[in-house]
């Protein structure tokens, strides 16, 4: 089968398919637009979308291609994945301010659910939450690896593949922290808030596709342990493989220490 437009390789790892893109650039324009295929199935199909947004600086590329596609944003409904316990939604660093801003003040979805970190009943919030997400079902995830493996804030330590909880509080490991200063969120780790609530391993499997968006150098090694390593809580983005219909979408950088034979010659 040949490649898509751009792609210098395509494979799959279980049930994920994986294409490979020069840029990073590339790579969320590819991811755009599978989103974008989704996104306007379930208008179609059922008159609206649900849709969880993924934030982050590697999600930047798919996120400004995809609010140039032509979609009915009027019909979609969108929530997002994570957000620090006890931070304003004003906060720059906020995963509320970045939907807000790179989302919803752009596009004008339908409605946009944002999960209240700084709520004074977090467990009320993580209820209330939870209610909305299993509403009815969710036709798209856009699912970011972290550095440490993470999808969501679901890090090694706290992720459970079988998780009863749509919705739970967390304590973030140190790489993850690491992560968010050197991404130039916080001015150190110590400036990292320790909590977050956070969508669980099964409150994200519930939705009908996966597309992961997954460049960079930095994100080498956890694709490596996704796509070649045990499907496993030791790196919770392996339960990509286990997605019915999932996708991700890798740089040459971020494919770089895949030892798939195939994929290492094509890039």
């Amino acid at each position: 089968m040949s490649n898509p437009a751009g792609a210098l390789h395509t494979f799959e790892a279980g049930e994920a398919h994986i294409e490979i893109y020069a840029s990073s650039a590339a790579a969320g324009n590819a991811a755009a637009e599978k989103a974008a295929q989704v996104i306007n199935g379930a208008i179609s199909k059922h008159g609206r979308a649900r849709v969880i947004g993924a934030t982050g600086n590697s999600q930047i590329p798919l996120v400004e291609a995809l609010t140039r596609r032509d979609i009915d944003w009027s019909s979609v409904e969108l929530f997002h994945m994570d957000e620090y316990a006890g931070m304003t939604a004003d906060h720059p660093s906020s995963f509320r301010y970045w939907i807000r801003t790179r989302i919803e003040e752009k596009v004008h979805p339908w409605k946009t659910h944002y999960l209240q970190g700084d709520g004074p009943d977090i467990e009320a919030e993580m209820r209330r939450y939870a209610g909305l997400l299993n509403a009815a079902a969710i036709d798209v995830a856009f699912v970011g690896f972290g550095e440490n493996g993470h999808i969501a804030f679901n890090d090694p330590p706290v992720a459970d593949f079988h998780d009863p909880e749509t919705v739970k509080l967390i304590t973030l490991d140190d790489a993850c922290r690491r992560q968010q200063a050197g991404e130039g969120h916080f001015k150190d780790i110590d400036s990292v808030p320790p909590r977050a609530l956070t969508i669980t391993c099964t409150g994200l499997f519930r939705a009908d596709a996966w597309v992961c968006n997954v460049p960079d150098l930095r994100k080498a090694e956890a694709v490596k342990n996704a796509l070649e390593g045990p499907i496993s809580e030791r790196c919770p983005a392996s339960l990509v493989r286990r997605h019915p219909n999932s996708y991700v979408f890798l740089d040459s950088e971020s494919a770089s220490l895949l030892s798939v034979g195939a994929a290492r010659a094509g890039i």
